[in-house]
């Protein structure tokens, strides 16, 4: 009998520590620096999701994550190509002020050049206040050794090197486009988003006792179009067959990402957020809806992007936010939530957004945003938006009244048209020249595009192959 007592006695003793310990542990979870990830998408459409109003794409783990965070109804990158939106994302800067304007990164004449050497990334803040972090994915930042993941605030890189790669494995890649983990070649098999997905959950298991930052860099929905064959099958009907199996995918992971989280208890402590590095692109069947224009365009349809932050239990769930953001936003929002004070010499263009989701401001944090790549620059100020071609002329809308961009206002307000006109040349003092261009060919397609879009006409080519075959034909 006396045994028995014992027994029941140590039993409880164990139940009450386990309690305590699981208190002592949700306790240290609550006033823990928080965990920080960044969803990064390539090519996005802006329609194709259903939190967005897509009707045959399929995104029930992305729309719960929208559900259950906020969605940002006029959120924008500061670039309408991939390589300067996440040079601005990753600074918090308008990535002109360091010469990063065009898409890619400099030529072997140029040192391959990437991000500045004075510029201090998001990662490198973090890094330096004992955060760990990781790059996965696309980095398109620069593949000399001093622009790669490792040497820019990242204590691990598992991803690739250049703009675009294919899905599955490749016999011989170059140094660029091989999957690598810091430096050293990854031989996988399977389906990319798959893989860098496993690699993601791994790493939240290995640090989930302490914060860290996650720069997940999906690649997809970037061409090269391919998927899995059983989600080709899934979607064998669908007029965009392979972006529909693409995007189903890539929804699976991230619930499996989300999944991940709350079985590791950091869920709740984890701020994420979710974007397209810019707007969708034909190239890829991507959708930009009532939005004008597409990647690469200073109209809507390139650089206004689908936004969604969530942190549960720290802002509110399930809300819509119409203030004017930024992806430069990121950086000073991530430092404000884990309590970092911003270095001095840190000179961020991005707003921290807290206060915004919080309640606690209202109204828009960006009053102005400006973009600008080589001779082709947008402002916005306000309501109405300016967009220009050097040579060419300057467009005025007034987004409240047309976000479809359909009216230009350029010969009825030239009062307003002037005051953006002097607010980008403003804005443009404070820049430096582009340390690279692009090929005159794409230059040539791209002006096409946006004298076309601007006088509301068709767009005869998009690319220089296209280009080259209607100059034989005419």
């Amino acid at each position: 009998m006396k045994l028995k007592f014992f027994n029941i006695f140590l039993i409880c003793l164990i139940i009450i520590g386990c309690k305590s310990n699981k208190d002592k542990n949700d306790e240290n979870l609550e006033t823990r620096q928080p965990n920080i990830i960044v969803i990064l998408l390539d090519d996005a459409g802006y329609v194709d999701f259903g939190f967005m109003g897509s009707k045959d794409l399929e995104t029930p783990h992305i729309d719960e994550l929208a559900k259950k965070g906020v969605v940002f109804t006029d959120a924008h990158v500061s670039a309408s190509v991939c390589a300067p939106s996440r040079a601005g994302l990753l600074s918090g800067t308008y990535q002109q002020r360091f010469g990063f304007e065009a898409n890619h990164t400099g030529d072997a004449k140029s040192g391959d050049l990437g991000l500045g050497d004075d510029v201090i990334t998001l990662a490198s803040t973090l890094q330096k206040n004992k955060y760990k972090t990781i790059a996965l994915g696309k980095w398109h930042l620069g593949a000399s050794q001093d622009d790669q993941p490792n040497n820019r605030g990242f204590d691990e890189f598992y991803g690739f090197l250049d703009g675009a790669r294919s899905y599955f494995p490749l016999k011989d890649p170059n140094e660029k486009r091989m999957l690598q983990q810091n430096g050293k070649r990854i031989k996988f098999e399977g389906y990319l988003t798959d893989v860098l997905t496993d690699s993601a959950i791994a790493f939240s298991e290995e640090n989930k006792d302490a914060p860290y930052f996650m720069y997940l860099a999906y690649n997809a929905v970037h061409t090269p179009m391919e998927a899995k064959k059983e989600h080709l099958e899934k979607y064998k009907d669908h007029p965009r067959q392979k972006l529909a199996a693409m995007t189903w995918s890539l929804d699976e992971n991230i619930g499996k990402l989300m999944a991940a989280l709350k079985a590791q208890g950091i869920y709740e402590n984890t701020l994420i957020y979710f974007l397209s590095d810019n707007g969708g692109s034909y190239a890829n069947q991507s959708s930009n809806g009532y939005l004008k224009g597409s990647k690469g365009t200073k109209f809507e349809g390139g650089h206004r992007v689908p936004f969604i932050v969530q942190w549960p239990g720290k802002i509110t769930a399930g809300q819509e936010f119409d203030g004017l953001t930024s992806s430069l936003d990121i950086y000073p929002t991530s430092l404000a939530a884990a309590d970092i004070k911003k270095d001095e010499t840190l000179n961020l263009d991005g707003v921290n957004l807290l206060p915004y989701l919080k309640n606690e401001k209202q109204g828009d944090p960006h009053k102005e945003l400006y973009w600008r790549k080589l001779n082709k620059s947008a402002a916005r100020v306000g309501d109405f938006k300016l967009i220009r071609l050097e040579g060419y002329g300057s467009n005025l809308y007034n987004l409240n009244e047309d976000l479809a961009e359909q009216h230009d206002l350029s010969q009825s307000d030239s009062l307003t048209l002037n005051e953006l006109s002097s607010k980008l040349e403003t804005w443009e003092s404070g820049l430096i020249p582009p340390l690279w261009k692009e090929s005159e060919e794409w230059m040539a397609v791209i002006d096409h595009v946006h004298k076309s879009l601007m006088q509301n006409e068709p767009i005869k080519y998009r690319n220089p192959r296209q280009m080259r075959q209607f100059n034989r034909n005419n």
